[in-house]
């Protein structure tokens, strides 16, 4: 089952080739952090087991015997990774906290928190060749990511996590599936349904169903671009007229969150105008989940350079940001964002 152009370097990685094996492994290094990412909800976790993954491989090269596709045995091999750091790591959505700022009526999202969840750049997320001239290709692009779907898988135990990955992202059969967890096809169909049941009561209501990625939209592109503008203009105006009223921000892995686009507002007016302002900012945009996000910069009085300072991933529906979720500057090398401007 193995295809004809990869044959002669599979061959030569499992005579024990370190190179060549390399190669090999390589082609599929980006759609297995991808895999891992969903697994772990931590971009930072899932690099060091996609390397995880390719040691392990690399030991166990004589155990694969061409039953399966040479990609099938690296799924099976980081998903089995992912599963032994979640038993060693195990970890639970906290109960979330009041918000330190609400807008009277608006009503509170989920009621716990993911508080180990962090972006994912998206420019790792585009195949360095052209649409399906690479095994993954289709797959990574019709794959949706955004922190919403994030947010709802981590509340899965971790197979039936697995399952739904498997099943509902990758497309894999239940046999499939099935032969990886090493259970039977009866198990993989009522852990999927279990799953998909408690993804709808942690998904937004008006995302029930997984559409696949596509390019920003312009709706999408003008609500970053306001957004941008209220930071830098320093206009709490601006961001009023960019915030859905029940929008709400949150700040992983700290538990303070804001809830209503009112209380938005007003939480940002003293750092924007007034004796106790920040400063001047700047704003690039940036992608994150296959949303918009916005990387913000600080100059505070009486420095010269701007400082990286935050970066915002945004949920944007019908033209209106409706979810903030903030991260702090530690991220942006991953994004290839400069530390200060």
């Amino acid at each position: 089952m193995i295809k004809e152009e990869e044959s002669a370097v599979l061959a030569a990685a499992l005579a024990g080739d370190e190179p060549a094996f390399g190669t090999l492994v390589e082609r599929y290094r980006r759609e297995l952090r991808v895999h891992c990412y969903r697994m772990l909800g931590s971009f930072e976790e899932s690099e060091d087991l996609v390397q995880e993954t390719f040691l392990r491989a690399w030991r166990k090269r004589e155990s694969f015997q061409g039953r399966s596709t040479f990609r099938a045995w690296l799924y099976r091999i980081a998903t089995n990774a992912c599963l032994d750091f979640l038993d060693r790591h195990p970890r639970r959505p906290r109960p979330r906290e009041a918000p330190v700022l609400a807008t009277p009526g608006v009503s509170a999202p989920s009621p716990t928190e993911v508080f180990w969840l962090r972006p994912y750049p998206d420019r790792l997320l585009e195949p360095p060749a052209p649409a399906g001239a690479e095994p993954d290709a289709e797959v990574v692009a019709k794959e949706t990511i955004e922190l919403a779907f994030l947010a709802a898988i981590q509340h899965l135990p971790v197979r039936q996590r697995v399952v739904l990955i498997l099943r509902d992202v990758l497309g894999w059969s239940a046999q499939e599936a099935a032969a990886l967890l090493e259970v039977s096809v009866a198990t993989v169909k009522s852990a999927l349904q279990r799953a998909r049941s408690t993804m709808r009561e942690h998904l937004p209501a008006q995302r029930l169903e997984w559409a696949p990625s596509s390019d920003p939209t312009e709706g999408e592109r003008a609500a970053l671009r306001r957004y941008m503008d209220a930071v830098e203009q320093a206009d709490p105006e601006i961001l009023a007229g960019v915030l859905r009223a029940d929008a709400w921000q949150a700040m992983p892995p700290a538990p303070i969150w804001i809830l209503g686009g009112k209380a938005i507002v007003e939480a940002w007016r003293p750092a924007m105008i007034g004796p106790e302002a920040w400063g001047d900012w700047r704003v690039l945009p940036t992608r994150a989940n296959r949303q918009p996000a916005a990387a913000a910069y600080l100059r505070r009085p009486g420095e010269s350079e701007y400082q990286g300072s935050w970066l915002g991933v945004l949920r944007v529906e019908d033209g209106l940001v409706t979810q903030i979720t903030t991260f702090g500057a530690e991220i942006f090398p991953a994004f290839g964002l400069p530390a200060a401007l």
